[in-house]
């Protein structure tokens, strides 16, 4: 027992590990400002159900942050540069949020409604940039032994940076106006600044990926081709892990789109979804999350994948007995416990993947690149999910969706056969 507990510290416990969870809360802090909480305060201010739905299209830039990722690996951040590559940045871009977040608290939104569209779409902006650099921080500045246990933390660091802007804030709006509660957050992505000054900069490429000098063409070859092209050179089976990052977690995004109608038809309040399908969640998460990033670095990075998504397809069994259970609150907690911690631990794994396939030249555009894309086909994909499930049964629904994921599975079989695969080296 003691053994584990040291081994456990000496995994989490390090300095680079530590800072790498406190960049997750600031990475995961604007998230809610852009539509889950601003629903709320529009709904409050009269704005019409059809306008709030079109405001889930202020998040756009998180899909498509790979486009300008190169320009952040390449040019040095204006008036910053001696931060270095990454810390200037960050910091640019947290600035860039502060000024959108407090355009959003001094605007009033029954009036105004374009205008704060307007500022939601600039914070997902500054927000989808700052997890560019955030996440080209964690690579570089992690050992490849340290991955498992650096996506472990910056994904507890996001969620508790959705819960200060999610929960929080509706806590504080409680008793203080929307302008106030946004002026907090804002202020608290200044405490991010303060911090970012006080970590070190991951070491500067040997040499420059652009040479000064360079022509326009050489310019715009070096810095928004040359990313792209090398991660094909270097993953001659680049359209295998493209399907394989779309597929992975395809069986829990299809299932979880119809979870809460799932537990609505089923008789549960949404009192009881919000107390035990929200925060227990939150915390079958987190306890998911340290086992992946564990279970990564003891079986490496493959093996965790497979691990992990077995326990995630098999998961999705669980709400089969959930259905045969109705509507038990004993039953629910099991059932978003097991849904959840496995869901966590191959986040935690698939986030070390991606970690582990992007050059640390190109990091900030390999990293950005591979994650939306999995979340933008992953989302087409899992969008059939609603019609699927009226089809049929929800016993059936469920088993199919465990299905669904077997498809990249088969593929992660066949990347662990290939001759450079990271569990090889």
């Amino acid at each position: 027992m003691q053994n584990t507990l040291a081994r456990f510290l000496e995994t989490y416990g390090r300095v680079p590990v530590l800072i790498v969870l406190l960049l997750g809360i600031a990475s995961g802090l604007p998230l809610a400002l852009t539509f889950s909480t601003l629903s709320i305060w529009l709904t409050e201010a009269g704005v019409s159900r059809t306008q709030i739905g079109l405001f889930a299209l202020a998040g756009t830039p998180y899909i498509w942050k790979f486009a300008w990722a190169p320009i952040m690996d390449a040019v040095p951040p204006p008036l910053l540069a001696e931060l270095g590559r990454r810390r200037g940045w960050m910091i640019l871009t947290q600035i860039g949020l502060i000024f959108a977040i407090l355009g959003a608290a001094v605007t009033d939104p029954a009036q105004a409604p374009g205008q704060i569209a307007l500022f939601a779409v600039l914070i997902a902006f500054f927000s989808a940039s700052q997890d560019i650099v955030i996440d080209a921080y964690r690579i570089e500045s992690l050992s490849p032994q340290q991955q498992g246990a650096g996506s472990a933390m910056s994904v507890y660091g996001y969620r508790l940076g959705m819960l200060i802007s999610g929960a929080g804030a509706l806590f504080l709006a409680e008793a203080f106006s929307w302008t106030i509660v946004y002026a907090v957050m804002a202020a608290i992505v200044g405490i991010a600044i303060a911090l970012v000054l006080l970590i070190p900069e991951p070491p500067a490429p040997e040499k420059p990926l652009v040479l000064p000098g360079a022509n326009a063409q050489t310019w715009m070859r070096a810095t928004l081709l040359e990313p792209f092209a090398s991660f094909m050179r270097a993953q001659p089976q680049w359209l295998l892990i493209l399907a394989f990052v779309v597929l992975y977690k395809l069986g829990d995004a299809v299932a979880g789109v119809m979870t809460n109608p799932f537990y609505l038809a089923l008789g549960f309040s949404k009192s009881d979804i919000a107390a035990v399908g929200k925060v227990w969640s939150l915390v079958a998460t987190l306890i998911g999350v340290f086992i992946g990033g564990w279970l990564v670095g003891q079986a490496g990075q493959l093996r965790a994948l497979m691990i992990c998504g077995i326990l995630q397809a098999l998961s999705n069994l669980v709400f089969i007995w959930q259905a045969q259970m109705g509507a038990d609150l004993v039953a629910l907690s099991v059932t978003v416990f097991v849904e959840n911690a496995t869901g966590g631990m191959g986040t935690a794994a698939f986030v070390a993947y991606l970690s582990g396939l992007s050059q640390r030249h190109y990091s900030a555009t390999h990293y950005a690149l591979l994650s939306a894309f999995a979340a933008s086909a992953r989302t087409f994909l899992a969008s059939g999910g609603g019609w699927l499930s009226e089809q049929m049964s929800w016993e059936w629904f469920f088993g199919i969706t465990a299905l669904t994921a077997l498809p990249g599975l088969i593929l992660l079989m066949f990347l662990r056969d290939q001759p450079n695969n990271p569990d090889s080296a």
